[in-house]
């Protein structure tokens, strides 16, 4: 079973949008790690199609139609809603951030003791959390 890449590696500019299509492409295949299975669609994922103006089943079928995270990035674009540079900017500043002294800072917390991670200062937000747990380094 395969986790797919950091929330924090942008397609198009665009944070987390290339791991929310490698977990659609990975659970296809079978291949997707069981802790991701149950939130699909969810979570990140329905703010990320939210902000590109989109639904994640339309999205999800696109995906699995083929094509590479650009092409299925620009199908976003024409399907929904072509963000500005400065409406990527905000939203990449924002869903990097979320745990950091927002509404899901108690998540997070209770994340990272059920990881063992709860001595880990330097993971600070979710993106953080899913690197670590993952067993990416946080940078």
């Amino acid at each position: 079973m395969k986790y797919p890449r950091s929330p924090k590696d942008p397609v198009g500019g665009i944070v987390y949008f290339g791991r929310m299509v490698d977990k659609i492409r990975l659970m296809a295949a079978g291949d997707l790690h069981p802790d991701l299975q149950e939130n699909l669609g969810t979570g990140f994922d329905q703010r990320a199609v939210n902000f590109l103006g989109l639904d994640y089943p339309s999205l999800k079928n696109r995906v699995l139609e083929g094509g590479s995270d650009d092409e299925v990035l620009e199908w976003c674009f024409q399907k929904g809603t072509r963000p500005t540079e400065e409406q990527i900017q905000v939203w990449n500043g924002y869903i990097s951030k979320r745990g950091w002294r927002d509404d899901l800072s108690a998540r997070l917390a209770s994340r990272k003791k059920e990881g063992g991670l709860q001595n880990r200062d330097d993971i600070q937000t979710m993106f953080n959390y899913i690197d670590a747990d993952e067993g990416r380094a946080i940078l």
